[in-house]
């Protein structure tokens, strides 16, 4: 009888033991970081019950070892860190998806003048609430402010070239913002344009009206959003010219 009594609790025991096996035993799971819709490389994701870590690809997936109940960290340069806690139903997904935000990071102002209390108006060189023009659009201005200017500057055409004068000054304005946004390695390492092509992809976003539009907004987050996208079909583009 204290025989049986022992092999039960034996038994007991080694199903306590082989269940206490089972929970440390770690899966390896697949998984896939969005940013809205893009997926995000160069994410940094480390477990942190294990400290085991690992990076996404440039398709926004990893691999890591996991069990129910640890806690993965993922955090990037341009992105919100976030933390995960692994459920069972994680366990048995094909892909689990993480989404992530962008930072909110606004432009920084380039400040060119210091002192802004000294205004060509209150040096009483021009009049109160004067409309001020960039040097291109004062250009167009003085070509049509009459209506024979206008007349003959029509015939020969002269408006329409100071006119694509004001398109390219604003373009210009714009590849000059976009100069200030971005370092190199952002467009070489997580763009993958190569650095020889950065201006002419430069040039290529200044195209674009959604993208001209995030600039002028300074909404970086929208900008990062859309200039991920442009890389895209630019880098299709140098695919294609070869």
């Amino acid at each position: 009888m204290k025989s049986n009594n022992t092999l039960h609790i034996i038994f007991f025991l080694f199903l306590i033991q082989f269940g206490f096996g089972q929970n440390l035993v770690r899966k390896e799971i697949l998984g896939q970081i969005f940013e809205q819709s893009t997926s995000v490389d160069g994410v940094n994701i480390i477990n942190n019950t294990t400290q085991v870590s690992t990076i996404s690809d440039v398709n926004g997936t990893f691999s890591i070892a996991v069990k129910e109940g640890d806690v993965l960290v993922f955090s990037s340069v341009n992105l919100d860190p976030l933390k995960h806690r692994i459920t069972a139903e994680d366990l048995v997904l094909d892909k689990l998806q993480i989404k992530m935000s962008a930072k909110e990071i606004e432009l920084k102002e380039v400040v060119v003048n210091e002192n802004p209390s000294i205004t060509t108006e209150n040096l009483g060189i021009v009049p109160y609430g004067q409309k001020t023009y960039t040097p291109a659009e004062r250009k167009v201005y003085t070509a049509t402010s009459t209506s024979i200017d206008k007349i003959l500057n029509k015939i020969s055409g002269r408006t329409a070239m100071l006119k694509k004068e004001v398109v390219v000054e604003k373009k210009e304005m714009l590849f000059r913002k976009l100069e200030y946004l971005f370092e190199e390695n952002y467009y070489t390492e997580r763009l993958k344009i190569p650095a020889d092509d950065i201006k002419g992809f430069q040039l290529f976003c200044v195209d674009d009206a959604q993208f001209a539009v995030s600039l002028n907004t300074k909404n970086k987050t929208m900008s990062m959003f859309l200039i991920t996208d442009l890389a895209r079909k630019y880098l299709i583009i140098l695919e294609n010219e070869k």
